[in-house]
């Protein structure tokens, strides 16, 4: 089904044309029987009731409503303008709202990527843009958009992690604005062939389903405890690596291997430790002064 427009005037210039029609009928039937001409009184009849016909057709159409025109079960077309109109006689007129509408989903336990249990909803927003697909294709489209929407949404949590500690993974609680637009391309084509437009979607509620939410939070605080200290021991490293660089090339001394390493050692443990350090002066061996005095 494809919408089309359909047969349909402005309603007060039809009204008033009708009205000149069925003033000149009764003209023309109050000349049939003076002058007792039969066909001018059967036609001035037929014409009558065209126009009583026509007449009985007026329909009004609100702002952001359409009115699809069914003859006999034939699918005319859709009057999607505002206003008095009239338009084929005995029809069947069904009125679709062309409004933005917002469907909020239920919370849905789904596994993402890596198995783990979530918990997931999000809203849709959307409008319909063909009458006929959403009336003649699916079987109400409303139930379909809500439906195809929770389908979606569980397709989509499926492919993606809760969260990572890699910069460039996409993830459902760092990436939302990438997985919303995801969200809404996925729904878009499955709610095509209802006539519907997804203006957005937006997710509202993320988060670990209930029975995992304790241990999965102590299995975030734990790699972002290992994230911070990998990130420590690579910027120590580095530190200590430029302090021997510059102190054997300003000071022109050169270290054995047996002080550098004592050297690394203690520059390391003082930049990665959490708490502070007591420095330690070394006053020389205890030994050696005794022998220089005696």
């Amino acid at each position: 089904m494809e919408e089309k427009k359909t047969f349909h005037i402005n309603g007060y210039i039809g009204l008033l044309a009708l009205f000149i029609i069925i003033i000149g009928d009764c003209y023309l039937f109050y000349l049939g029987i003076v002058n007792e001409s039969f066909w001018q009184v059967v036609l001035s009849i037929l014409v009558t009731m065209v126009a009583l016909l026509f007449l009985s057709s007026l329909t009004i159409v609100s702002p952001n409503q359409a009115k699809a025109i069914l003859f006999f079960g034939q699918y005319l077309g859709t009057i999607k303008s505002n206003g008095l109109f009239i338009t084929t006689p005995l029809t069947q007129k069904m009125n679709v709202s062309l409004k933005v509408r917002n469907f909020n989903s239920t919370t849905l336990k789904v596994n993402d990527l890596d198995g783990n249990p979530i918990e997931i909803s999000a809203v849709v927003v959307f409008k319909v843009v063909d009458t006929a697909k959403a009336l003649f294709d699916v079987d109400y489209y409303q139930e379909f958009v809500e439906i195809q929407s929770e389908t979606a949404i569980r397709h989509i949590a499926s492919q993606y992690p809760y969260d990572t500690f890699n910069e460039d993974d996409l993830t459902l609680r760092g990436n939302t604005n990438e997985v919303s637009e995801k969200l809404a391309e996925e729904l878009q084509e499955r709610l095509q062939v209802a006539g519907v437009e997804v203006i957005e979607t937006r997710l509202n509620h993320l988060a670990y389903a209930t029975e995992i939410a304790s241990a999965m939070l102590q299995r975030q605080q734990a790699r972002a405890i290992l994230s911070a200290r990998q990130t420590i021991v690579e910027g120590a490293v580095t530190m200590t690596q430029m302090a021997l660089q510059q102190i054997q090339d300003g000071q022109d001394i050169t270290f054995t291997d047996d002080r550098k390493v004592q050297l690394i050692n203690n520059l390391l443990v003082s930049i990665i430790t959490d708490k502070g350090t007591q420095p330690v002066i070394n006053t020389g061996d205890v030994q050696s002064d005794r022998r220089s005095d005696g």
